[in-house]
This record gives C-alpha cells, sequence and structure tokens, in this order.
C-alpha cells in the first residue's frame, strides 16, 4: 500500500488521551488484490477478489497513538465516498464490542448454568436489552447530557440518587439533568468524578445501575416488610 498514491483525505472524529474529542485527517488510499488459497487447498477453496483500504494519519499527534487502519473487504471500493462508507462501519466496530463486554462482563452471560438452548435463549435475549440500556446510557451521556432526566429515571430513582448522592451546590428547579444523574449513577459504580477522569464508562455505569436497582427495589418492599 505504501505504492499506492493518496487517493483521498477524510476527518474522523477521535478522542486523545485525556478522553477529549479531536479530529484526525486520514489519507486514504485503496486497491484491488487477487488473493490465491493456499497450495494445498487451491483446489478445494476459490480464490478471493478482495480490497485493500488504508486510512493513515501523515503525521503522528503527540498525544495519541497514530491512526493506521488496514481493512479488507470483499465489497467494490471504486470512489473516496466508497471508502469513507467502509471507515463508517469499521468505526462502528469498537461500539459492538463494548456491547458484547457488556453483555459478557457485566450480566456475565457466558456463566449461565442452563441446560437447554431454548432457555439459553431467552436469556441471553433479556441480557441484549439490559446490555443495551447500559450502552446507552453511556453514549447518550456524551452526546446529549442536558435533557431531562426524567426520560431515564423515575422519580423513584431521582430520589434515591439525590439521597445517596446530593448534589454539592444547591441547584435551581430543573437544573437537575441527566448528565447530573448519569453521573451520580457511575459513583455508586466506583467513578470518582475528578476533573482530569475521563469519561463515564460502561464498566461503572452497569455497576452503578446494578446497585440502583437493587436500592430501587429495596425501597419498594421495605414498607411492606415493615407495615408502614
Amino acid at each position: 500500500m505504501d505504492e499506492v498514491a493518496v487517493q483521498g483525505v477524510h476527518a474522523v472524529a477521535v478522542r486523545d488521551g485525556k478522553g477529549h474529542l479531536d479530529t484526525a485527517k486520514v489519507e486514504l488510499t485503496y486497491r484491488s488484490l487477487r488473493i490465491l488459497p493456499p497450495v494445498g487447498k487451491q483446489k478445494r477453496y476459490p480464490a478471493l477478489s478482495l480490497t485493500v483500504l488504508r486510512a493513515r494519519e501523515r503525521d503522528a499527534p503527540a498525544d495519541r497513538p497514530r491512526i493506521d487502519w488496514k481493512l479488507l473487504t470483499d465489497l467494490p471500493v471504486l470512489s473516496n465516498e466508497d471508502a469513507i462508507g467502509k471507515l463508517r462501519w469499521y468505526s462502528v466496530r469498537w461500539k459492538i464490542e463494548l456491547f458484547h463486554k457488556i453483555l459478557k462482563s457485566g450480566c456475565k452471560a457466558e456463566e449461565a448454568r442452563l441446560r437447554s438452548a431454548d432457555r439459553l435463549v431467552k436469556l441471553i435475549a433479556v441480557y441484549c436489552l439490559v446490555s443495551w440500556r447500559v450502552f446507552w446510557l453511556t453514549m447518550i451521556n456524551r452526546s446529549a447530557p442536558d435533557i431531562d432526566a426524567g426520560i431515564v429515571f423515575t422519580e423513584r430513582e431521582q430520589k434515591i440518587l439525590n439521597f445517596l448522592i446530593p448534589n454539592k451546590a444547591p441547584t435551581t428547579p430543573g437544573s437537575n439533568t441527566l448528565g447530573i444523574y448519569l453521573t451520580k449513577v457511575a459513583k455508586l459504580g466506583g467513578y470518582l468524578a475528578r476533573g482530569g477522569d475521563p469519561p463515564l464508562g460502561n464498566t461503572v455505569m452497569w455497576r452503578g445501575m446494578s446497585r440502583l436497582i437493587d436500592i430501587a427495589l429495596g425501597s419498594e418492599i421495605a414498607p411492606q416488610l415493615v407495615g408502614n
């Protein structure tokens, strides 16, 4: 690919070492290749016509690793628009990995001891909904932290969070936004919320949501147990 001339430049959004958004300009190069199977398997498998796509920053930045992506696809890449489209698909890959991380490490789907495929499918379906919510909460905190907290949290959940993690300074009515409550949830999961800390991550969010759900459930059944 070093022999291929630069065919376009594209701007991608990245985060620096401190989690702050930045814009990187990558040079695009792409070309088609015909890949042969191993010699001993050429009678069993056909040759593949693939496109090699490379996106590379011209200069290495000081505060993060240099972007140098090399992608292989069997889809046609005939223009810069096609190349940018494939890059956008690739940029979603890490979000898919994070979703799987929540599913496996947060919900612990791999530790299920169900003995039938039907029950396991139903359990994973529920876990997918839970994992999606945790992932969505993490992402919406970065894109729309100023929306109303009532869109996500019930009135009971907001009262619990306000009791457990009160605001450091008095707030005016309507000023408690979703971002404020998501930070409180993250604090339940171990987030310190210091000035130099990175944005909320999925790990602290699923820990915090797990604690919040348990506390909310306890607050609902406690009056019935104690009789008042």
